[in-house]
């Protein structure tokens, strides 16, 4: 709060002259939320991760409709952007905030609209990315419509909030179904000679029901590894089991396995063992060009080398240092030196300021979980 106040930004796509800017405006941050009750509207945007056992965590969803409704005048517009399983603004949040008596769609406005940002997007971001919308009532769907379209190009109306709310689980749940299969693909195509990189190009040049998807060392952010997991859970309270989804997860889970277990190949193909040998990780956030580690596989693949005994290096120009499991993982201060000197060198996220095709002449040897050096005479692809 104090840094977005004094002008700093703590978000990869918004930049310090972005708050400063935003501040000139009239913006302040603050943790006082008696000023909710000045609001003519307030956006709900906080975290809805995963319990320990799987289950959707709601916490911070309920606490802040309880400030909400402690303050909010009436003729508010409410808006939850939480990512969620249908039904919970009509279920979770209408009850808490109509506790004191207030009524959605007749004394306040009511209504979804899901969080689309692509974090590190230089094309598509909040002005021409299309806003959903889904309102308790019709008269809260176009209170939502105003809100929003007066910053973002085209605000789409859902029939209601549970359709706004699924069309986030949609969206995400279709990535992470199609990332399972070319995952698994990559699984067994090496073992048939093919390179499934190629496959996917020959395949993209058809100009209909074909959307490429590329393999890698696993899915990681805060999406695609937790919004199915929401779809999901909502199925299994029915009864109905939802196949896709578990066997995405479980495939996507153990992608890190995988990518530990070629590189024990690769090594032993040179006559060494993974314990003792020194590996290098580049890029360890969970997508390109962001600093953004949450949920990224680099996690799980640093763990399992590091259980095996390898000695580990990292190299990402967005992560300055890096801990997993609590322990430091010691940077390399020069990509190209360290991986002429790394028995194998893994590279997990292909920043834009990392030339592949240079870390792959280097390398001593370079295994390449993200298909940018495929026919590259010295890189091993996934």
């Amino acid at each position: 709060m104090d840094g977005l106040n004094a002008g700093r930004s703590h978000v990869d796509d918004i930049s310090d002259a972005d708050v400063a800017a935003m501040l000139a405006s009239g913006f302040t941050a603050t943790t006082d939320s008696s000023v909710i009750g000045s609001a003519a509207a307030v956006v709900i945007c906080v975290p809805t991760p995963l319990t320990d056992h799987g289950a959707p965590d709601l916490g911070a969803v309920t606490s802040a409709v309880g400030m909400i409704a402690e303050h909010m005048r009436p003729g508010a517009l409410v808006v939850l952007e939480s990512t969620t399983y249908p039904g919970t603004t009509d279920d979770v949040v209408r009850p808490a905030l109509e506790a004191g008596g207030l009524r959605a769609g007749v004394d306040f406005h009511l209504a979804f609209s899901p969080e689309r940002i692509d974090p590190g997007n230089p094309k598509f971001g909040l002005e021409n990315t299309p806003k959903v919308v889904g309102g308790h009532t019709e008269q809260c769907t176009k209170a939502a419509r105003r809100l929003y379209e007066q910053f973002v190009g085209q605000v789409v109306e859902a029939k209601g909030t549970r359709e706004a709310e699924m069309a986030k689980l949609l969206e995400n749940t279709y990535r992470h179904i199609n990332i399972a299969l070319v995952n698994e693909m990559a699984m067994f195509c090496r073992e048939i000679g093919v390179d499934l990189w190629d496959a996917i190009r020959c395949a993209s040049t058809k100009p209909f029901g074909f959307a490429a998807f590329y393999p890698g060392p696993g899915v990681g952010g805060h999406c695609i590894p937790i919004d199915p997991n929401y779809l999901s859970y909502k199925v299994k309270s029915l009864g109905i089991p939802f196949r896709f989804v578990e066997l995405a997860q479980e495939i996507n889970s153990r992608m890190p396995l995988h990518v530990v277990n070629r590189a024990a190949d690769l090594l032993n193909d040179r006559g060494k063992a993974v314990k003792g040998s020194r590996v290098l990780l580049v890029g360890v956030t969970y997508k390109p060009d962001i600093a953004d580690q949450r949920e990224t596989p680099a996690t799980a693949v640093a763990v399992e080398l590091r259980r095996r005994g390898a000695e580990l290096r990292y190299f990402d120009p967005h992560v300055p240092s890096w801990q997993v499991s609590g322990a430091r993982v010691e940077p390399a201060v020069d990509l190209l030196d360290e991986a002429e000197r790394a028995d194998l060198t893994i590279l997990l996220q292909p920043h834009s300021a990392i030339d592949v095709v240079e870390l792959a002449d280097r390398a001593d040897l370079l295994f390449d979980t993200r298909g940018t050096t495929a026919g590259h005479h010295r890189a091993v692809q996934l």
